[in-house]
């Protein structure tokens, strides 16, 4: 399986990493390790997530309460979102690309 991150996850991960570094400093560095280590194992794992909105699936990351939405379509998985778990589940699905 091929994983390509589309900028608007990336911009997810960007906006969280300053949140974590104001924290403390190295944590946003941390952080990042932490989810392209969880997306990264998408390359194996990426059919084995539920689908919770549309066709979109969710990961949760193990470190942070973060969720990684992603499609999967034939041999590629495509990252679209990094959202915080504690979000309004309406506001999650109108942030998911239609």
């Amino acid at each position: 399986m091929t994983v390509r991150i589309f900028h608007s996850a990336t911009d997810d991960l960007v906006e969280r990493y300053h949140f974590y570094e104001q924290c403390a400093p190295g944590v946003g560095a941390y952080f990042l390790d932490s989810l392209y280590s969880d997306i990264d194992s998408l390359v194996i794992t990426a059919g084995m997530y539920p689908q919770v909105v549309g066709d979109y699936h969710r990961m949760l990351s193990k470190r942070f309460p973060l969720a990684v939405y992603y499609r999967a379509s034939g041999n590629i998985a495509r990252v679209v979102a990094v959202i915080d778990c504690r979000r309004n589940p309406t506001w999650i699905q109108q942030r998911l690309p239609k």
